[in-house]
């Protein structure tokens, strides 16, 4: 891979700015428009902010940790970075594509790399149908929401639901409840990432809900569509010793 045109960015923080004038001042850069691959200097929201830019430009980003947990990130070092680079080992992800119809009637989409969530808007719980490739599977969700998943963001906020981690290779989606009250026993479902998930809103104007894909938030949403859209290559350079798919792993028996 060519990396004659490395560009750098960072996240508008005081560790982001000093790292990024370091490796200005160490190695030679080009504008983020012309480059081949870009260094992101930040946490895992700023790497979502970089991959969310141009999503189409297929340019592979390299994240150093700046932020806090870092999960999508490398170890931050100035040192040995071209190195790096030609040693780094690619993952190429899919984002989900959210397509929504609002109360008023309109159509809005948007894409996520972690999950697209629906949230209850009021103190009242959300009622929702599912239905998976046009089947109905869950005729009535009582949930605070309910959230698909994409394997790199089966760590984020999918865990934090108690949903189930997945290896990045297992062309699977997690369908997670988020707060279940009826049906009280159902834990969300394992999907093949194939699949279309519609969620479609009961009683939406006495129980409005907000759809939430990454950064983009929907309210009063009737239905929303939810797939996997494969026609999108994001790629991101990781350390083969901090690879994503071994981090994936890992997580599953932090302790």
């Amino acid at each position: 891979m060519d990396f004659s045109k490395i560009a750098f960015a960072a996240a508008d923080t005081e560790a982001g700015n000093a790292a990024l004038q370091r490796l200005k001042d160490r190695y030679p850069h080009v504008p983020p428009e012309e480059a081949d691959l870009i260094v992101a200097l930040g946490g895992d929201g700023f790497m979502l902010e970089m991959l969310h830019r141009d999503p189409r430009r297929h340019v592979p980003i390299y994240g150093m940790n700046r932020g806090s947990v870092g999960f999508l990130m490398n170890t931050f070092r100035e040192h040995g970075l071209i190195e790096r680079l030609h040693r780094a080992q690619s993952v190429v992800l899919h984002p989900l594509r959210m397509r929504t119809k609002l109360a008023d009637g309109s159509e809005l989409d948007a894409l996520a790399i972690n999950e697209v969530s629906l949230l209850r808007e009021t103190r009242q719980a959300a009622k929702v149908r599912i239905r998976i490739d046009g089947k109905q599977r869950l005729d009535e969700l009582i949930c605070d929401g309910v959230l698909v998943s994409s394997p790199a963001g089966s760590t984020a906020y999918n865990l934090s639901a108690h949903g189930p981690i997945i290896p990045l290779g297992a062309g699977i989606l997690a369908l997670t409840p988020i707060s279940a009250f009826r049906p009280r026993r159902w834990r969300g479902a394992l999907l093949p990432h194939t699949a279309k998930v519609t969620f479609e809103v009961l009683e939406a104007e006495k129980r409005p809900v907000s759809a939430v894909a990454d950064f983009t938030e929907v309210r009063d949403v009737t239905e929303v569509d939810i797939y996997e859209d494969r026609s999108i290559d994001l790629t991101l350079l990781f350390d083969p010793e901090h690879n994503l798919e071994e981090r994936i792993i890992a997580e599953q028996f932090v302790p």
